[in-house]
C-alpha cells in the first residue's frame, strides 16, 4: 500500500499533464527557427461507422479469463510464448501529416521493441504532447511515467496488443475503488507476450467511458473504451504507459521505445551526460530540421519514478521525426553544442552527449566484454 505523500505526489503528476515548458534557453540558430510544435494542415474528416460494446456486454466463457491476480500486483512469471500476427494495414490517415504505422511488430534490430500498436487510431489525430514527454518534469521530483495523447473527447481508445483486462475502472493507482483516483476511470491490459521473459503491462488513463470488464480476452485494435477528462487532467487526452515485468507505478518503460513508429518516420534516443558521465536531468535538447525550418525539443529524464531501456540506457527519447536530416542542439556550462544527425526511419538513432566532450553521434557497443546491457529491473544510473 502506497502512502498518502505517494498519492499526493502522483496527483500533481497527473495533474501537470499538458503544461507549457518554460522558453527555450538555446539561443535560435539564423534564421529564427520557430519554436512552435508542427501545424497540422487542414483536413476533411470522412465519418466513420464504429461499433461500440456497451459495459454490459455480456462476455462468452471463450473471451473471459479469470485474473490470476489483483490489478495492483501482478507476480513476475513467464509470459506466453511470442506470437504475433500482423494486423491488416490501417487505411490512410485523415490527419495526412502523419503516415499510417509500420506493421507490428516491428523489431528491427535484436535490441529493439516495436511490439505495441497506437491506441488512438491511424485514421485519427494521434500525435504525443510534444512538450511533455516521458520523463518530463514540471515540478521538483514529480516524473511523467507515460505519454499523453490529446484528443476529442469521444475518441476511440483500443487495445495496442492483445491481452487480458486486469483493471477497468477508477483506482489503477491504489488497486482499490477510488472515484478520486488521478488516473480517472483507466484500464490495465495484462499482454499476451512479454519481453525477456518478463510480462508487459499497458495503462490507458483518463477515460470517459470503459467499454470492457476484468478478465475479457482483447485483440490488438479492440475498443477499450473513449477518451475523457476524468482524475487529475488539463483537457482530454489519453494518458498511456508500458510497465514491464510488475505491474507498478514503478516500473514504467518508455512508451515511445515500445509503439510501431509511423511509416517513413523514425527516434531519436540519446543519453545526456556531464563531462564525467554523470547523467544530466531535465537537460534541454533541441532537433532543427535545417530544410524546414522546424525545432522540436525534448528533456532528459528526471531523477525519479522512470526507467531506461537495458541496452539504450537512455534518458531521452523523441519520436515521430520524418526521415531526413537534422541538427541537436544543447547548452552546457555557459557554451552551445551542436552536431548534424540522420534520422534513419522504422529504427532508434542513437546519440550520446558529455558535457564538454559534446555529442557523439554513435549506437551502443555491440553486447560483451566491454558491454552488458543492465538486466531488466535494475537501476541505471
Amino acid at each position: 500500500m502506497l502512502s498518502l505523500s505517494s498519492t499526493v505526489v502522483l496527483a500533481i503528476i497527473l495533474t501537470a499533464c499538458q503544461m507549457a515548458r518554460p522558453t527555450s534557453i538555446v539561443p535560435p540558430l539564423d534564421p529564427a527557427y520557430s519554436t512552435a510544435t508542427e501545424i497540422p494542415p487542414t483536413t476533411t474528416v470522412t465519418a466513420t461507422t464504429i461499433t461500440f460494446m456497451t459495459a454490459n456486454t455480456p462476455v462468452s466463457p471463450s473471451e473471459y479469463r479469470t485474473p490470476s491476480a489483483s490489478p495492483t500486483f501482478i507476480p513476475k512469471g513467464t509470459p506466453a510464448s511470442l506470437l504475433f500476427i500482423a494486423p491488416t494495414q490501417e487505411p490512410v490517415p485523415v490527419a495526412s501529416w502523419r503516415p499510417p504505422l509500420y506493421p507490428d511488430p516491428w523489431a528491427p534490430t535484436l535490441y529493439d521493441h516495436f511490439y505495441f500498436a497506437s491506441p488512438i487510431a491511424a485514421n485519427q489525430v494521434n500525435t504525443m504532447v510534444s512538450d511533455y514527454r516521458y520523463g518530463g518534469v514540471f515540478f521538483e521530483n514529480v516524473v511523467h511515467t507515460g505519454v499523453d495523447i490529446p484528443a476529442p473527447k469521444g475518441t476511440p481508445i483500443l487495445a495496442a496488443g492483445p491481452g487480458t483486462v486486469v483493471w477497468a475502472g477508477y483506482g489503477v493507482f491504489l488497486g482499490g475503488v477510488d472515484p478520486k483516483d488521478p488516473y480517472g476511470l483507466a484500464v490495465t491490459l495484462k499482454h499476451d507476450f512479454g519481453y525477456q521473459n518478463h510480462a508487459l503491462f499497458t495503462i490507458y488513463g483518463h477515460m470517459d467511458e470503459v467499454n470492457v470488464v476484468v478478465g475479457q480476452h482483447v485483440e490488438t485494435g479492440d475498443l477499450l473504451g473513449l477518451v475523457g477528462e476524468t482524475g487529475k487532467v488539463t483537457g482530454p487526452h489519453l494518458h498511456f504507459e508500458v510497465r514491464l515485468d510488475v505491474n507498478s507505478f514503478f516500473t514504467t518503460r518508455n512508451p515511445e521505445l515500445w509503439l510501431v513508429p509511423p511509416l517513413g518516420w523514425g527516434i531519436i534516443a540519446g543519453r545526456m551526460m556531464d563531462t564525467v558521465s554523470q547523467p544530466l536531468y531535465d537537460q534541454q535538447l533541441i532537433i532543427t530540421d535545417p530544410v524546414h525550418e522546424k525545432n522540436w525539443f525534448a528533456w532528459s529524464y528526471g531523477k525519479s519514478a522512470v526507467n531506461s531501456d537495458p541496452y539504450y540506457q537512455e534518458n531521452l527519447v523523441i519520436g515521430g521525426l520524418p526521415e531526413g536530416q537534422y541538427l541537436l542542439r544543447t547548452s552546457f556550462g555557459g557554451m552551445n553544442f551542436s552536431t548534424p544527425i540522420e534520422v534513419h526511419a522504422g529504427v532508434v538513432n542513437y546519440f550520446t552527449f558529455q558535457g564538454y566532450s559534446g555529442f557523439s553521434i554513435e549506437p551502443p557497443p555491440m553486447p560483451g566484454v566491454e558491454f552488458t546491457p543492465a538486466p531488466i529491473g535494475a537501476t541505471i544510473p
